[in-house]
Parts: C-alpha cells; structure tokens; sequence
C-alpha cells in the first residue's frame, strides 16, 4: 500500500489493513506525525502534538495485537482532541494564551475511553476561543485555514482545527464538541462528516465547558461507520456527568456496522424557517439530496414544524450561552478582559444582561419545547435541512468589523443551534461544492438518542454518491 493513499483510510480500513499485516500502528502514527509536521505550518490545525504518547500507544497496539488481544476496530486508530478536552500532562488551553499553564492532571472521560479502546492520540487541535463562536476565527492563538482553497477561507466553529486536522488527512478521525453548532459548522465547511450527538449521550467530565445546558462532545470524521464506531466508543453513564444518567437508551451496545438499506424510511423538508435565507446553490444541492435518498426508497416529504418558530423567535439562545461561559471564565474576564479575544470577550459580557428570573424561563420553555417536537416528529425518521446559510468565505471578507462577524456568525450558527435547543442528534455531510468551490452540507437531523438512525441515513446518502471520498488538492501547502 502507497503512502499516499494512507491518509485517505478509513477506520475500517485501517483496521483491515492491520490485521492482514499490510499496514502497522506504529507504522501509520509515524506517516501521519511526519505529515502534520509537513502540513501543520500552513493549516495551523493542530495547537499541540504528543508524539511520544502517540508513539508509545501505537506500540501498546502492536503489542495487543501480537499477543491475540483484540480489544476491537478502534485498536491502534489515530485521533485528536479539540483543545478543550483534558489531556493528562497537557494543558488545556481553551483557545486563550492566558491558559498556557493549565496543565491537565488525567484524560478526560472521552479520551480515557479511547484509549481504552486502544485509540492513539496524536495531539490537541485549535478552537475558538472558550468554544463561543460559528465562524473558527481565533485573534489569540490564530485561525485554522480552510485547506480547501489556498486563500484564507473560514475553517468553521468552534471545531476549527478539528475539522481542518481531517479534512486535510492529518488524521481519520477528531473530536469536537457542539453547542451552537460547533461540530457540524465546520463539518460543513471542510467537506467532512459531523455528528452532534443527544444531550446526555457522552460524558463532558474534562471538558472545558461553555454551556451547561447545551454542550455536547462529538466526532468528525471523512467516514460515517467512522463517526459510529466513535460514539459506540464514547457512549454511556458517568457518575460525574448528571446529564448522563437516568436515560436508559445509552446503555444501549452499538457496535459494527451501520445498515446501508434505508427502503421505507421517512424523511422530511423541515420548511419552517431552515430554508429561508439560505444560498440558492445550498438550497439547490439539499434538495437534490432529498432525490437520492428517494431513489433509495425513502419516503421523502416536507413538513411543517412549529416548534422549530417557537424556539427560534423565544430567542436568548446567545444570551443563556454567554451567561453560562461568563460564569466558567468569570476569573479571566474581571482580571484579563482586554487580553482576550475582543470578539469573545465583548459577546461572553453580554451574558451579564441576562436576569436568573429569565434564564430559568427560558430553560422551562426549552424543556417544553423538547418534549413537544418528538411528538411532532413520532411518523418521522429524519428531518433534512442545509447545515448553515451560507458556505464558508475568506476570512478577510468577514472579519473587518463586530457587524459583519456577527451577521455570518449567525449564518452559520441558525439552522444548526435549533437542534441544540431542541436536543435533537445530527449529522452533517458535504452535499456539493458551490460555484466558489467550497463545500456545502447537508444536515441530517434526528430526534434525541436517533444517532443510530441519522447515521444510517447518512451512509447510505454518502455511499450512494461518494461525496465523503472527495478530497481538497494540497498542493499549494506543500510548495510552502
């Protein structure tokens, strides 16, 4: 096997490879470090590398693998971690210099999962600062460039680097976590795949939080059995996360792979609201989508949903954001305001606005808002809507003044924050490239704890047209 199809691998197919003795971890970790310290300078993708961790799992993999124990396909897989996850003896630094020496005693329960599942970790990717952002800007610690143009394009957020750090084949898999849209945004803006996943789904304990209420860990991946085999890992109860207890569906044991027969589902066009304001082009490939998916044997309609209105135009979805990153940085924004990100740091104060009286309405709205639309969606599979408004730019463009981040802000961040309001699962996959050659999403929405389902359908859509084996010309990166 040549090495330059290795970074095009898929889990399964690494794992294959491994087990047929054509391809080793340790073999595979060493080709990917050597292509990050080759790719990283130009797509400023990775915050922090940790090539002796790397390299001592990847031989604990070999090791498991010479003496019969098989812990499962995940066995010497090479990942990274969103600089909000807990790394033991890394720092985590949550997209702010002022957190350089925040140096983490033990892995996050995610990570620990992993590595349970015999996982390498290659390092630690960037993100906005505090996670609080859709567009992947960064003034602090820089921006990841998108690496499918050689002009710097948004990378999408908070996820950035995550999204980058796949996209560019630095590596097969990576974590993010999604709040707004986090996961999803840059997914969609880097041609990759997504999955948000349910509240309560995936332990957050060593995760950098900004939102209480909304936060939620998920994978971006270049493969959807990918994506699955990931959230089988991460999946279940923590004791030290409340939001994972009492809901019996994580138990549930998912392994293998997906089914690609998707005959008789149902799909829908949510057309309330999601497809308003959207580029033609994205409007254009979502609905083409729609077409193969009912070539498949899906029931494809378009629908109604009136809690989708309700809970978008309640609002204060920014402000219960802002109030609750306030309350994680408090610390950082009394004592170090005009050395953060100006953009962050103005947009986090604003969660001072917000009254306790109004918070806990809201968070009753939102509960009951959640309970209604699984009654709305009862005779439905999936819902299928475009990822965001708008494909990603060149961040000169959008980063000129407050009013033009925020108006693309919110484009990114609209269609993709109402699940996180409603607590729906999602994933996102690229559906078509727009006339400026730049990825554009399809969002694959499911009703909470339907990862499996969304899933399904993703896979056989991806499948079907190989959007997920598209891959962006580096070239211009490696003339640098």
């Amino acid at each position: 096997m040549s090495d330059l199809e290795i970074h095009h691998l898929s889990v399964q197919e690494l794992a294959q490879s491994y087990r047929k003795g054509l391809l080793s971890p340790l073999n595979v970790v060493q080709y990917l470090l050597d292509r990050i310290k080759k790719l990283n300078p130009g797509l400023h993708a990775f915050q922090e590398i940790c090539a002796e961790r790397a390299l001592c799992e990847a031989r604990a993999a070999e090791d498991r693998f010479a003496a019969g124990n098989d812990p499962g396909p995940l066995c010497g897989i090479p990942y990274a971690v969103k600089d909000l996850y807990d790394v033991g003896g890394m720092a985590t630094t949550a997209g702010t210099r002022l957190l350089e020496e925040n140096i983490a005693e033990e892995d996050s329960r995610a990570v620990s999962k992993l590595t349970s599942a015999g996982m390498v970790l290659l390092g630690k990717t960037f993100t906005v600062q505090f996670a609080f952002g859709g567009v992947g800007i960064n003034h602090d610690q820089g921006t990841p460039h998108n690496p499918w143009k050689q002009e710097h394009y948004v990378p999408g957020g908070s996820s950035s680097g995550s999204a980058v750090a796949v996209a560019s084949g630095m590596v097969p898999i990576a974590l993010g976590t999604d709040t707004g849209g986090s996961v999803r945004i840059p997914a969609a803006h880097c041609g990759i795949a997504g999955l948000k996943t349910t509240i309560g789904s995936v332990s957050r304990t060593g995760i950098y939080p900004l939102s209480w209420a909304l936060d939620t860990p998920g994978p971006l991946t270049r493969d959807i059995n990918d994506a699955h085999l990931v959230y089988a890992a991460l999946q279940g109860r923590d004791l030290l996360d409340p939001a994972t207890m009492g809901v019996g569906v994580v138990e549930k044991n998912i392994k293998g792979v997906l089914k690609k027969d998707v005959q008789g589902l149902k799909a829908a066009f949510c057309e309330t609201l999601f497809f308003d304001d959207v580029e033609e082009e994205s409007i254009a490939a979502v609905r083409e989508a729609g077409n193969v998916l009912k070539s498949l044997g899906m029931d494809v309609s378009r629908m109604e949903i009136p809690e989708v209105q309700h809970i978008f135009s309640y609002g204060r979805r920014e402000l219960m954001v802002a109030a609750e990153g306030y309350a994680v940085n408090e610390r950082l924004l009394e004592k170090h305001f005009s050395e953060l990100d100006p953009v962050v740091a103005h947009r986090l104060k604003n969660g001072l606005l917000l009254s306790a009286k109004d918070y806990l309405l809201v968070s009753r709205e939102w509960e009951r808002q959640r309970a209604s639309i699984v009654n709305t969606l009862k005779d439905v599979d999936v819902l299928l809507v475009p990822t965001t408004q708008i494909p990603a730019r060149p961040v000169a463009e959008i980063d000129t003044d407050m009013e033009t981040y925020s108006a693309y802000n919110q484009k990114c961040l609209r269609n993709t924050s109402i699940g996180n309001m409603l607590n729906l699962c999602a994933v996102t996959v690229p559906c078509g490239m727009d006339s400026r050659g730049m990825p554009m999403g399809l969002m694959i929405y499911g009703k909470p704890f339907a990862e499996e389902m969304v899933l399904r359908v993703a896979k056989a859509y991806t499948e079907t047209t190989g959007c997920l084996r598209q891959y962006p010309d580096l070239n211009w990166v490696n003339s640098l």
